[in-house]
């Protein structure tokens, strides 16, 4: 891994992104090292961020924070992974071309800012305001990829775009709800164990 090429990445996703996806998309790569060489490495930001706010402003105890901090990592690894299969399912549909890597290229690098600002989770309430940012920043960013990385014609963009918005909101809310279920539900276990 190159850290020197990873913060450059970042830097020019965030600030000039309409010249970097297209340098995206004709770079090769696989699977592995987009995995271990960008989306392990940012995706655990948001998590290590929430799990040490957690620790400082919590009454929960560490055990279930780690666990928290594991499996919300566990299922960012996962979602960027199904909604590139649904981007790359999706793709006939509105003219653009099928290719899994182009579409694991085009979750990782949009979600380069919601990752990135999961740094200020850390910080009460303003964090979360800054976290959602983010996470609106990542949408346009994966609104500027399609063209670039799926080639979806101009005039489909906005409908593969919206689709695949959709689709990740679901998925993500579906997965938040299981993550707050789960510490809801040790939350309340373990308040009876020590109450």
């Amino acid at each position: 891994m190159d850290i020197n090429k990873l913060v450059e990445r970042v830097k020019n996703i965030l600030l000039t992104p309409k010249t970097e996806w297209p340098v995206i998309a004709q770079e090769q790569t696989d699977v592995a090292k987009l995995y271990t060489g960008y989306i392990m490495i940012l995706a655990a930001i948001p998590a290590v961020f929430g799990f040490l706010s957690s620790i400082a402003f919590s009454r929960v105890g560490f055990g279930l924070n780690l666990g928290v901090l594991i499996l919300s990592y566990a299922f960012s690894l996962g979602l960027v992974f199904v909604i590139a299969l649904i981007i790359d399912a999706l793709a006939p549909t509105f003219g653009a071309e099928k290719n899994q890597i182009q579409a694991l290229k085009t979750v990782a690098y949009a979600y380069t800012p919601s990752w990135v600002a999961g740094v200020f989770l850390i910080i009460p309430v303003l964090g979360w305001l800054i976290a959602l940012a983010g996470g609106i920043y990542s949408l346009v960013q994966l609104y500027f990829a399609l063209p670039h990385t799926m080639k979806s014609p101009p005039e489909k963009t906005g409908g593969y775009f919206a689709v695949v918005l959709v689709c990740a909101v679901v998925i993500s809310w579906i997965l938040g709800m299981i993550v707050a279920g789960i510490t809801i539900g040790s939350a309340i276990s373990a308040a009876a164990l020590h109450g």
